[in-house]
This record gives C-alpha cells, structure tokens and sequence, in this order.
C-alpha cells in the first residue's frame, strides 16, 4: 500500500489527504449523534450500564476530533494514521454494540462507515479482511448469544449483514479504485497540457512569423510578439477588432474575402505606418510605429473547432521586407557587376572624346561651337565622375585602422572646403573637443564628409553657421561612440525621398550621378562605422508656429574599444 502511495503523483495524494479529512468529519458528527440519541432516553440515562454508554461516547468523539486535527495538522505517514483510526472505530462500535445487546440493538449498521472509508482508501484485500473480521465477529457473538439464551432467530440477521458489508467494500472498493484511476489519468493529461501550452507559448514568442487568433467577425483573441511588431501594435495583449484599426482596413478587407471564398487564402499587403484616427477602439496604452510601412504576406487557416461551439481562425503574417532587401541586393550586386565591366570598358573611349574635345575647342573660336563643346566637356566630365564612382564600389578597399586625429582632420577639411568653394569663412561651424580620434581611414573619412557638405552647400541658405560640423558623444549600451553631424539650415529630405536616399543611382538632381551617398555609406561600412540621415525639431518655429521639422547626417563611428558590426 505504501508503494501504491508513492507511485501517485502529488496532487493525488492530496486527494487521499482531503478524503482521510472528510472521512474524519464524518467520524465526529456520528460521534456526536451517537452521543445525544443513545446516551439518553426517555427514562434519562440507559438502566444497563448505567454509564457505560455515556464514557464510551465521549471517549469516541474524543478521538475523533483528536484523529481531525492530526490529519490536517501533521500529514506524514498516511497509511498508520488510517489503520489506527480504522481500528478505533471498529473497537468503539464493538463495545457499543456488545454493550447495547448484540444484534438486536440495531448498532450493527454503524460498521458500515469505517468499513466505507477502508474500501476508499486502502487495497481490495485490506478492505476484505476487515470486512470478513467484522462478518466474523457478528457471527461468534450470535452464536455466543445462542448458547446463552437458546434462541438462533439472529444467526440469519448476522449472516446477511457480513455478506452485505463484503459485497459493499468490493462495489465501494471497485468504484473507488476508478475514480482514483481517472483522477490520476486527468493530472497526467492537465500536466501535459500545461507543458504544451508552455511550449506553445515560446515558440509563438520565438518564431519569426507573426500569429494571429480570431473570430468570424474579425475580434483578435490572441497574437504573438512578431505579429505586434509587424502590424506596429505595443500593448499589454491584442484585444481589439481588425476593423478598428484605419491603418488595418486591408487586412480586414482581406479576411472577409477569405471568409466568402476560400480560395482566397494566400494574399500580399502593405500595412502603412498609423495613424491618430487608426488607434480609435483600442486601449490608450497601445502605440503605433510609425517610421515605415510594412510589406506582408498574409495567409489565412480555419482552425477545427467546430465542435466546440466556436469558429476560430488563425492568420499567419510573413514580412516580406527582408526578402525583397535581399532579392534587390542580388540585382544590384549582378548590376553592380555588370555596370563596372561595362565603366571599365568606356574609359578609353571616354577618354578619346575628352581629348578630342578639347583639340576642337582650341581651332573653334566661333561662340555656338564653343557652346556645343562646351556642353560635350560638361557630360565628359559626369560621365567620367559616374565612372570613377563606379569602379570606386568594385575595388573593395581596405581600410587602414590607425587612430585619427579628427579635431585636427576637420579644421584643416574645414579651412580647404572653404577655398575650394570661395565660402565666406563663418559660413562652416565646426564644433569638436580637442584631441578627440577615431578609427576610420583619412582618405575615406575625407570622401564622405566632402560628398555631405557638397550636398549641404547646395540647400544651405549661405548664412553664417548654415552649414555645421557638429562631433557630439553618444552612450549606448554602455559603450561611448563618438558622432558626426552634417546639417545644414535649407529644408529637410522628404520621407519619400528618405526611404530612397542611399539607394544606388537615385537622385533628385538633374546634374547627379545617384552613387554619392551610396558611395559614402559603403564607406563608412567598410571603416566600422555607420552612415544615417535622422529627422529632429530646430528650436526656431516654423512660420505657422510650430516646431520646424528638419534633418541631418550622422556618423555613427566604431567604438575604440570594440569593433561594430557592419550594419545595413
């Protein structure tokens, strides 16, 4: 029995402890009728054994409530707590049943109760015994009663009741043993339950495609972390209705039409950036990204739940962002190339016509033909510079990691700019701590600031400080990283242009080439670093009042103490 006991998980020998406890509660409240219907009578206390009846009352319910506190207070050794109570209880019901005059006092039911809690709780085989003890002693005192008063109309009655406690401890024994069956079966299936829904839950954490849980109208029950970060959701959960959300009206349009047709599984979507009017319906807590839009693939699968008087289905959300990067970086690395094979290959004759160019413009003196070939230089000299960009990109240069001293690179930049492009002195403000170095290649460093401040000359208004060179410290994650701003007072890049802006052989300008900025962030890669255009407020208002929104240039240098990874 005790390795039964130990077999149970513990939750089912819990169980058995709130049985043995109800089995005890049982015990005092029978304690206690007996107390009160057979200690007295209508005459007072019982003629025979005056007190008999009284003391052995009293003691039982003693015990009994001594047994109630030991079996909530001190759970240890289950099985000695049981027996010794289970023998209490046939001991008192047999001085009560020997003192109140054998069968015939009608006490002989009250073995019902201990022998009921002993087929609960203990093997079939102990339970018979003491059934069979108890069906014994019936029968030894009616066949002790026949030798006293010479009458055997009891030996029938004695008889029935041991067969019926003996077939009652083998039906109660039998149930029991089921019940506790299913009940252990039940802590099994809830434990792998809880460990599947453990399981369930990292890997909707963890997996890189967005999940979402709803109902036939639309209502969100459940989503993981992915699914926040693609639709731009931050909040505590996703409780809301796909229609709620302006910024989500595709997705919801998309999902009814799954709902009419279900060929309609499989459909792309862009999720633009939201909006004030997109949040209406949702918790105030939540907050929307609102920098880019998202390129999804949305497929949608209806769960089999059906049965359960609920329609569930579930939308599984792929970024597709991230291959289309990578789908463009291939063509473009192919077209990169093919662009140098084919730049390397027009040099020679570019060359030819530059030359031959400048020959004519020597014998022609006449002011239309100095015009015309003066036109043919100018496209000379841009087809030559995209060159020169272009077989700059397919050289894949080393850069050097020495120190550099960039307080010292930056004025003598500052002051060369200035003279090169006949400036007014102030109209460059530079601003850096002195002795300050960074890790990046001098003639690199030198290309791209050269390419942002040409930009910046472009747009700048030409006043005093329009054009700025700012060197300011930034601590992030517990590494100081040094930063270059460019920034000029002209108007800031639009965030059509934005999203567009380092890509190759994009440009607004009519004269431009489209590498420059491409050019300078492949630069600042190859030197650690990082190249990025942000957005931020002027302290000036704008003309209707508000803050005016403006932007700048930022490099981002590498740690002198650990290298950065190169980032996209």
């Amino acid at each position: 029995m005790i390795a039964r006991l130990q077999a149970l998980s513990a939750e089912a020998r819990a169980t058995f402890w709130r049985s043995l406890q109800t089995l005890n509660a049982t015990r005092v409240v029978i304690a206690l009728v007996l107390l009160v219907y057979l200690s007295f009578d209508s005459r007072g206390l019982r003629a025979s054994g005056q007190y008999l009846y009284l003391q052995i009352c009293l003691l039982y319910l003693g015990l009994s409530i001594g047994f109630a506190l030991s079996a909530v207070y001190v759970q240890r050794r289950f099985v000695l707590q049981l027996l010794s109570q289970i023998a209490c209880d046939l001991t008192i019901i047999s001085l009560l049943y020997l003192a109140g005059g054998g069968m015939r006092s009608g006490l002989a039911i009250l073995y019902l109760f201990p022998l009921a809690g002993l087929a609960i709780l203990t093997p079939l085989t102990l339970s018979l015994f003491c059934a069979s003890l108890v069906a014994l002693f019936l029968l030894g005192d009616t066949t002790w009663q026949i030798f006293l008063t010479d009458s055997d109309r009891d030996v029938m009655q004695a008889g029935l009741y041991g067969a019926a406690f003996l077939a009652a401890v083998l039906v109660v024994n039998r149930m029991a043993a089921k019940l506790i069956g299913q009940e252990e079966l039940a802590i099994q299936r809830g434990v792998e339950i809880n460990v599947q829904q453990a399981v369930n839950r990292l890997v909707m954490a963890n997996i890189g495609d967005g999940i979402l849980v709803v109902d036939a109208e639309g209502q969100v029950f459940a989503g993981n972390p992915a699914a926040q970060q693609m639709l731009g959701l931050v909040g505590p959960e996703l409780k809301f209705k796909l229609s709620a959300a302006v910024a989500l009206a595709p997705l919801a349009q998309a999902y009814q039409a799954w709902r009419e047709d279900a060929a309609r599984a499989t459909v792309f979507l862009t999720i633009k950036p939201f909006n004030d009017a997109a949040l209406e319906g949702m918790t105030a807590a939540w907050s929307a990204r609102r920098d880019l839009a998202a390129h999804l693939k949305v497929r949608f699968a209806a769960a089999d739940t059906h049965e359960l008087g609920a329609q569930r289905s579930v939308i599984f959300l792929q970024d597709v962002t991230g291959i289309e990067n990578q789908a463009q970086q291939l063509k473009l690395a192919s077209m990169g190339r093919l662009t140098a094979s084919i730049a390397h290959e027009v040099r020679n004759p570019l060359s030819a016509i530059g030359h031959a160019n400048a020959l004519l413009a020597e014998d022609l003196t006449d002011p239309v033909h100095q015009r015309l070939l003066k036109i043919v230089g100018d496209n000379v000299t841009r087809v030559n510079r995209m060159v020169e960009d272009i077989l700059q990109l397919s050289r894949k240069a080393q850069a050097h990691s020495e120190p550099l001293a960039l307080d010292v690179f930056l004025a003598e930049l500052r002051a060369e700019f200035i003279e090169t492009h006949s400036l007014a002195p102030d109209i460059l403000g530079l601003t850096v701590a002195s002795g300050t170095q960074v890790r990046f290649d001098a003639l690199h460093l030198r290309e791209v600031i050269l390419n942002l401040l040409n930009n910046a000359v472009r747009y700048a208004s030409g006043g005093p400080s329009s054009i700025r060179l700012d060197v300011v410290s930034d601590t992030a994650q517990r590494l100081e990283r040094l930063e270059l701003h460019v920034q000029d007072d002209g108007p800031g890049i639009s965030p059509e242009v934005r999203a567009h802006l380092f890509e190759p052989f994009y440009t607004t300008s009519s004269k431009g080439t489209g590498l420059g900025l491409y050019l300078a962030r492949e630069l600042c890669l190859n030197n650690e670093a990082r190249l990025d255009y942000e957005y931020r407020f002027d302290n000036k208002d704008s003309a209707d009042g508000s803050p005016a929104l403006s932007g700048r240039f930022v490099i981002t240098f590498a740690s002198p103490g650990q290298k950065q990874g190169k980032a996209a």
